[in-house]
């Protein structure tokens, strides 16, 4: 079992105030919602944190975790998945998330560890920037999601993602991981 599974007490959540578990993982979460409202200028009210994706395969279904997915006028313009380890055995999974967490294709996809991110174009999985400096701020996110032409994501392309994202975030779990809720 790795560090990112030890408590070490409790914490306050920096976007709600709320009461949360303090690990490794959620240490590193709390820091990139700091990150990207002191510095990316976005509004805690814009961050959605923690949010259930529903991942279906077979007869398989389980809720997957969102870390992040901003919001702006109404419309996720980006979603951020942080996971410990390789960032980069994370982009399917993620540009999945990203199929699946509205009923229209997101614009902008990051996968970070905490210390690295890959910014992803969510409509092709095309790498638009690195590192963490390289996470868009609000106003380039703006410009992006202005120039979006926000395709919808068919019935069979959501079933497919959803098979990914079961495969990769469920099946490929690590054991000890509570974050993941299998629900049959």
């Amino acid at each position: 079992m790795g560090n990112h599974h030890l408590i070490l007490g409790e914490l306050r959540d920096y976007l709600t105030g709320e009461t949360l578990t303090d690990t490794h993982d959620e240490r590193l979460r709390q820091k990139l919602a700091k990150w990207l409202v002191e510095h990316k200028q976005f509004q805690k009210s814009e961050l959605v944190a923690r949010e259930k994706i529903l991942a279906v395969a077979g007869g398989h279904k389980a809720w997957v975790p969102l870390d992040f997915q901003i919001r702006i006028n109404e419309r996720t313009g980006m979603i951020v998945k942080y996971a410990p380890g390789s960032i980069t055995t994370r982009h399917r999974p993620a540009l999945a998330l990203a199929r699946l967490a509205a009923p229209y294709q997101i614009p902008v996809v990051v996968v970070t560890n905490g210390r690295m991110a890959d910014i992803l174009a969510g409509d092709s999985g095309r790498r638009l920037a690195e590192g963490l400096e390289g996470i868009p701020d609000r106003s380039f996110l703006m410009d992006r999601m202005q120039r979006f032409t926000w395709p919808g994501v068919t019935e069979r392309q959501q079933e497919m993602e959803s098979r990914i994202l079961y495969t990769y975030e469920v099946e490929g779990a690590c054991p000890c991981d509570d974050t993941i809720c299998r629900i049959s």
